[in-house]
């Protein structure tokens, strides 16, 4: 038999009772149970809710990135998280000098970030380029007076947590501290590809739970909340449904972005997007049904005439030029005797 969860009224009229201490064996540590285990079935099921690895990620980069530039009301450190190493017993050298300056009121701890390397971890953000249409511009990110990133995005954040902060922190920070946060990175960048072998999946499950040891180590107790936990069971998830990116929130934000273009009159957002919807889903179904001739996209019969275009050089190459290329090619090739294939090396001739 299962043990019945109490259920305790909602609003400020009927109020919980008091915290009396961790003595309180009256008081329930959880308030709630769900109406969906009403159903029979519900207990039974193997993933009863999804993780979206999309939040999870954004959540735990910038607790990340709050905690390493100290970014204010987004760190996770502060007094209060010293004082509860000092009642847990732990780190003792880190506990806070409430009289001293505002300054040095906290020790240096070992995820604290200097000035300068502060400067080097933005400056590298800020000088950083990537493809076109690969992420948004990092550079617009940046704010090297405050020393932080802001307005970051949820893809902001999937890029940087998996491609660009392990490069920014390459100089900075003890080994150990860096190796640790490397490795979360290397976590999300192993969830999130498109292909697993099953077999592999347990060691990525051990390399997680030692990765949270480490952070254990040097992050405050603080920084540990529901979001850091839930990466825990994203392998479990991953085993069960599959890769992450059929689930993830990607696809529907960015048809949320569609949805808020359609809207013209502020004061009745939904009205405006239910009359665009049905509009434009009216336009496609006549031009696919009726229109018999497609005025737009690419035309599908093409010229087959080969005369090259206006403005276009056509360039041949013989003699000396024809054999140095070749002679390039030659250089740049290896043959594999026994699969026998050819790989052609592209470099400096």
């Amino acid at each position: 038999m299962e043990k019945e969860v109490l259920v305790w009224p909602f609003g400020k009229k009927n109020p919980r009772p008091p915290y009396k201490g961790d003595e309180d064996e009256s008081r329930p540590c959880w308030k709630k149970k769900s109406i969906f285990f009403e159903l029979e079935y519900w207990k039974f099921l193997p993933v009863r809710h999804c993780l979206d690895v999309m939040h999870i990620e954004k959540n735990v980069c910038d607790s990340l990135l709050g905690t390493l530039l100290n970014v204010p009301g987004k760190t996770k450190d502060g007094i209060k998280a010293r004082l509860d190493l000092v009642e847990m017993g732990i780190r003792t050298e880190l506990a806070p000098n409430l009289d001293g300056p505002k300054k040095t009121r906290l020790p240096l701890a070992s995820w604290n970030l200097t000035l300068d390397e502060k400067k080097s971890v933005c400056g590298c953000f800020y000088c950083m380029k990537v493809p076109q249409n690969y992420s948004s511009n990092v550079h617009n990110l940046v704010s090297m007076d405050d020393l932080r990133l802001n307005g970051m995005k949820s893809h902001d954040c999937h890029v940087l947590m998996q491609q660009l902060l392990p490069v920014a922190l390459r100089a900075v920070l003890d080994k150990p501290v860096r190796v640790a946060v490397i490795r979360l990175c290397l976590f999300f960048t192993e969830i999130c590809s498109k292909s697993f072998e099953v077999s592999k999946l347990p060691k990525i499950q051990s390399d997680i739970v030692e990765t949270l040891c480490l952070l254990e180590k040097y992050f405050p107790p603080s920084f540990f909340d529901i979001m850091v936990h839930l990466t825990i069971h994203l392998v479990r998830e991953i085993e069960l449904c599959g890769p992450v990116f059929y689930r993830w929130m990607f696809p529907f934000e960015r048809y949320m972005k569609v949805c808020k273009g359609y809207v013209r009159n502020r004061a009745r957002p939904e009205g405006c997007i239910a009359k665009n919807y049905i509009a434009e889903e009216a336009v496609e179904f006549l031009a696919e049904r009726l229109l018999s001739d497609k005025t737009i996209g690419i035309p599908k019969q093409r010229s087959k005439d080969c005369r090259r275009t206006s403005g276009a050089k056509i360039s041949s190459i013989y003699g000396g030029e024809f054999k140095q290329a070749h002679l390039c090619v030659l250089q740049n090739t290896e043959v594999d005797e026994d699969a026998g294939v050819s790989c052609i090396y592209y470099g400096c001739c």
